[in-house]
């Protein structure tokens, strides 16, 4: 069986194809406006997109807001997604956005321990508490790294991770056509499934879109499950869509900060 239409996005949501160039165009205003305050391409380890963007806020800062893009591993970078992090920065907290290597140059197992190194190297760096957040593949990483990736150290910081419509199990990927490029195969999807490991000791809620595809609903749904955590349904938002709540008074940043 094919499960493209299932995991396809773009066609199913009005104006779909025009995110991408709208999601660069407002990243590199924000990056452009807030340039003072920001520092970009911060490495935390030796590869070509091992670096994170970090935003800081303009007065005391309140904590440290993690944001993990998507993507399905093999598209964007961080760059596309730096207009996120003005709700937060307005409100105090510094942002931090760590790229990652793509497949099919590196495995999703790859993936995982790379955004576990970005995120303890962050914390390292940063005081008072941290929140975890990611999209879609980045709602997968972040959901994975806390499930033995981390050290206790770095879990101690953590006050809250929040996967935004997360794929939590792997296996229905392994019958897309994209899997040329990811390359899962059934070992890799049980153990980097966040859905067939045990759940966090952080407190976590998984966030998706009431009017996403029905496959995305149910990876997220199956995650809070699974993991006995809260599930939060966006009425109305769609895979796109569902993260401008991160804007200044946005229910999710709300959540995220609270």
């Amino acid at each position: 069986m094919n499960l493209d239409r299932a995991y396809e996005n773009s066609a199913y949501i009005a104006g779909g194809s025009s995110y991408p160039a709208m999601w660069t165009a407002q990243a590199e205003a924000f990056r452009i406006s807030h340039s003072a305050l920001s520092r970009i391409d911060c490495p935390y380890g030796d590869g070509t997109r091992q670096k994170y963007d970090l935003f800081l806020p303009e007065g005391p800062i309140e904590g440290m807001l993690i944001f993990v893009h998507g993507g399905y591993w093999k598209a964007f970078d961080k760059s596309t997604w730096s207009h996120l992090a003005a709700g937060a920065v307005a409100r105090g907290w510094q942002v931090a956005m760590p790229g990652y290597t793509l497949c099919p140059e590196a495995r999703i197992t790859d993936i995982a321990r790379e955004i576990a190194d970005a995120v303890t190297t962050i914390v390292a760096q940063t005081k008072g508490p941290v929140v975890l957040t990611g999209h879609s593949a980045g709602g997968h990483l972040v959901a994975r790294i806390v499930c033995g990736l981390l050290d206790k150290s770095v879990m101690h910081r953590i006050r809250r991770v929040v996967p935004i419509s997360p794929v939590s199990d792997l296996k229905p990927l392994m019958q897309t056509s994209m899997n040329d490029i990811l390359q899962i195969d059934l070992t890799e999807a049980n153990a980097e499934s966040p859905c067939y490991l045990p759940a966090p000791s952080v407190p976590v809620t998984v966030w998706v879109g009431g009017a996403e595809r029905p496959a995305f609903i149910e990876q997220a749904a199956k995650l809070a499950r699974v993991w006995e955590c809260d599930l939060e349904i966006a009425e109305g938002r769609n895979h796109f869509d569902v993260i401008e709540a991160l804007d200044r008074n946005g229910k999710l940043l709300g959540f995220l900060l609270s």
